[in-house]
């Protein structure tokens, strides 16, 4: 009995140093040279060496970076979109001041100058994308922001149609890069949850970009110069662009490996917390392999006709909310200050929609989308069905219209988070804005001149587009809920095949696979994988590489020890 019960206890003396032993080794990350397509991999590599894994990422001391990259990067990225959204409503105001009498416009030809912006911007976006993957994403961002200046206040001297509407589709080219850059950056620096948050900081200055338009609109309207006052408004909102191009150069970084004012730790902690967006920071070589695939993807045209839908109100209001606020009865500078409370309710749209991904369970973005398009419709309806003489009431419920912005930021943060491979993220982020173009050019040639200043078929077309919008949000949902349960069904062949592994983080966080090549690459705003642990979250499972650089054979564990102490029982057993 003592020999029995001797040999016992150094068979589990023995299992655990055979535990310890091997969560030590599988603790170690196994990453080689090829694993890393990024710029200057060493760095890439050290932070892996440093941080293995997210355990040994100081929680106090990743607050504390996450709190600094906050403040240098938002309010980069906040004033950038506060002139670019000054920039595309200049046109707007400089109707009020005058533009249509001073070039003796005529019919439709306002609605082509505000929809010839966006034929620039169509033909461009996708060539610009991948531009900058080969760029320093900063730097080109200034460039084009420079531009967007210059040309600005190239459009204040424009003597007749032909030449603002050859500007206008210039400034179009060069503003394609700009949602796509910001959602870039951000998601260089920020992972896949706390993206949602960031990006809605950022897109609230679209807000600040309403206000302020109205409160620069004011102010130019009371310019008594030599120029006619439609002409001061290109010259000084292009002035300040120029001028914050050359700010945003110095200021702005190119990547987590550059950034200045952070110490070497701090970059390292910066490169190893995004291993858990598996989607890679910085890849300038273009994979046409992963192109071919965003476009074969049903998800990218989904995002595609998401992104025109979203924009079909956008366009109406960003080129005629004034002239259907002035409709209402105000007067023109009135009409100038009424863009502050429209602007500031955006905000306040966005705000609530950021609250709101982040307070409710998880896995529900695409039903805080839906959720914030109902204000929108509601308003739309109002102002419809509203008597012609409530001003009052009418313009309330063209406020209300603005709550579609909050569902339209959470929407981008399904790309930057559900999307691998930076090819293939530049081909879906630009096919998102491809449609936020049509949907722009669309638009303005809903807003009759006949019909002013009701506009009745602009806003039906508001109502329309919104009701449409409602309903892909829940066509998102489904359709990744169906592709999850594709996966799961998939792995459970694997398990029952007998070919097992797990994920390793490391080995593929910087591959630059894309979200269908890597198994660990976890869409969000899908059911989880595994429901319980019973069903399989702790299951082993043999990493096949796409990538002919990297044989396979790279094991991971999930659940490192409760994994490796059945797998011993069993041996022990045997």
């Amino acid at each position: 009995m003592a020999d029995a019960t001797s040999t016992a206890a150094d068979d589990a003396k023995s299992r655990r140093s055979d535990v310890e032993h091997l969560e030590q080794d599988l603790q170690k990350p196994h990453v080689e040279a090829d694993d890393v397509q990024q710029q200057h991999p060493e760095i890439y590599m050290q932070a892996l060496a440093r941080y293995p894994n997210d355990e040994s990422i100081d929680q106090a001391e990743e607050k504390r970076l996450l709190r600094k990259l906050d403040m240098r990067i938002l309010p980069l990225l906040g004033i950038c979109y506060f002139f670019y959204y000054v920039d595309k409503t200049t046109l707007s105001y400089a109707a009020i001041f005058g533009l249509k009498e001073g070039l003796h416009l005529k019919g439709e030809e306002y609605s082509w100058l505000s929809s010839s912006f966006y034929f620039g911007w169509l033909v461009w976006a996708i060539p610009s994308n991948l531009i900058m993957q080969r760029c320093r994403p900063a730097w080109y961002l200034s460039f084009n922001i420079f531009m967007w200046g210059a040309l600005l206040m190239a459009q204040a001297a424009a003597q007749n149609f032909g030449g603002l509407l050859a500007l206008r589709v210039l400034s179009g080219a060069f503003e394609a890069i700009a949602d796509p850059a910001f959602m870039l950056i951000t998601s260089m620096y920020y992972t896949r949850s706390e993206q949602p948050s960031r990006i809605a900081a950022w897109y609230a200055w679209n807000g600040v970009g309403v206000a302020g338009g109205g409160l620069i609109g004011y102010g130019i309207g009371n310019i008594k110069g030599a120029l006619a006052s439609w002409r001061y408004e290109f010259l000084v909102v292009g002035a300040f662009c120029a001028f914050w191009a050359i700010i945003l150069a110095v200021l702005l970084p190119n990547s987590p490996r550059t950034i200045w004012g952070f110490t070497h730790d701090e970059k390292l902690i910066m490169i190893a917390r995004m291993r858990r967006n598996q989607t890679g920071i910085e890849q300038r070589r273009i994979n046409w392999g992963q192109i071919k695939e965003a476009y074969l993807d049903y998800k990218t045209w989904l995002f595609t006709l998401l992104g025109f839908m979203s924009n079909v109100p956008n366009g109406g209001i960003s080129n005629f909310s004034t002239l259907v606020i002035k409709g209402l009865g105000f007067g023109t500078l009135e009409t100038a200050l009424l863009g502050i409370p429209q602007g500031a309710l955006v905000v306040i749209w966005i705000g609530l929609g950021a609250l709101a991904n982040r307070y409710l369970p998880a896995n529900s973005r695409t039903l805080v989308c839906a959720l914030f398009m109902l204000p929108t419709i509601g308003g739309a309806l109002g102002f419809l069905l509203a008597p012609a003489d409530a001003y009052i009431g009418r313009l309330i419920c063209f406020y209300l219209t603005g709550s579609y912005q909050a569902s339209f930021v959470l929407s981008l943060s399904l790309i930057t988070s559900n999307t691998g491979g930076q090819s293939k993220k530049m081909i879906v982020s630009g096919m998102i804005w491809f449609g936020a173009c049509i949907g722009n050019i669309a638009s303005p040639f809903f807003y009759k001149a006949n019909q002013a200043p009701s506009y009745h078929l602009g806003i039906g077309s508001l109502l329309v587009a919104n009701c449409i919008e409602l309903a892909l949000f829940f066509v998102f949902r489904y359709a990744f809920i169906w592709e999850n349960k594709k996966k799961e069904r998939l792995r459970a062949e694997m398990r029952a095949s007998g070919n097992y592994v797990a994920d390793e983080l490391n080995a593929t966080a910087f591959t630059d696979m894309t979200d269908k090549e890597n198994p660990n690459f976890e869409p969000l705003d899908m059911l989880p994988f595994f429901p319980s642990a019973d069903s399989g979250s702790q299951v082993l499972f043999r990493l096949r590489s796409p990538n002919p650089g990297r044989g396979p054979g790279n094991f991971s564990l999930r659940d490192p020890k409760n994994a490796v102490v059945n797998a011993i029982d069993v041996e022990i057993e045997k």
